[in-house]
């Protein structure tokens, strides 16, 4: 639930956009979060809040309208809100901010595992809240985003791995490759030094738009995905790989042999 002392906060946070309408939807069974949400969120931000009290109707609002994001309580009555989450994405990559027990680890790595973009533990602080939200919603509008006319986009390779960064596609070899928003920014920051290892700090303040909290496995579980999603090297070597204790690096050919996995 989220504090009582935050209910009365108002004004965006710095640097927050607020010309553009932001479409919500909360799916949540807890009547009174979702009521404090929609008022904290109508007062902080162009948002228009919409709300479901459970799975399906989740599930069906989501895959029926148009959502700029999704505000996923994993507790919910019916299937719940990972099922609700693996559903999703094999339709959409609409930007989903999971909800989780404060403590409850497996939940919030089996959301992240799934495809959740971020996560949340409750109660949180309202402000904490927005900020995600923000970070999750400048990720995917740069799908979106050209630069100025007449300057050709950038585009990154890196041995079979091309990235289109005008349009925010990637192809491995000649096969294209679906990415969520937070994974496109985890690969193309990987890319942009590869050879070179990328800390976990660096990543998620890059990629995620915070400061990486004690026992967070945001990033673990995204790089994960995107290995899986690229597979792997010839030889059947990691195309990503961790460096014990400091972080992530993408390499290819014979740099392989020289990462500490």
């Amino acid at each position: 639930m989220l504090r009582a002392e935050n209910r009365r906060q108002s004004g965006v946070a710095a640097g927050a956009p607020r010309q553009m309408q932001v479409n919500v939807l909360v799916v949540d069974d807890d009547l009174e979060l979702t009521d404090l949400l929609t008022r904290y969120l109508s007062e902080n931000g162009s948002f228009t809040v919409a709300v479901a009290d459970n799975g399906e109707d989740g599930l069906s609002r989501i895959l029926s309208e148009s959502f700029d994001l999704v505000i996923l309580d994993i507790m919910l009555p019916g299937i719940d809100g990972i099922e609700v989450l693996r559903r999703l994405r094999a339709r959409t990559e609409v930007p989903v901010l999971m909800l989780t027990a404060r403590f409850d680890e497996v939940d919030r790595v089996v959301g992240l595992e799934v495809g959740a973009d971020d996560y949340l533990g409750k109660p949180f602080n309202p402000r904490e809240l927005l900020a995600r939200m923000h970070a999750i919603l400048r990720r995917a509008r740069s799908r979106n985003v050209s630069g100025p006319e007449g300057e050709r986009p950038e585009s990154i390779h890196v041995g079979d791995i091309s990235v289109d960064m005008g349009t925010r596609s990637v192809l491995c070899g000649s096969e294209a490759v679906d990415l969520t928003a937070v994974e496109f920014d985890l690969l193309v920051t990987l890319l942009r030094s590869a050879g070179r290892v990328v800390s976990r700090e660096d990543i998620s303040r890059k990629v995620l738009s915070r400061e990486l909290m004690a026992l967070d496995r945001s990033i673990d579980m995204h790089v994960c995905r995107v290995r899986k999603k690229l597979g792997t090297l010839t030889g059947g070597k990691d195309r990503i790989k961790t460096v014990r204790s400091v972080g992530y690096m993408y390499c290819w050919g014979s740099e392989d042999d020289a990462i500490d996995d």
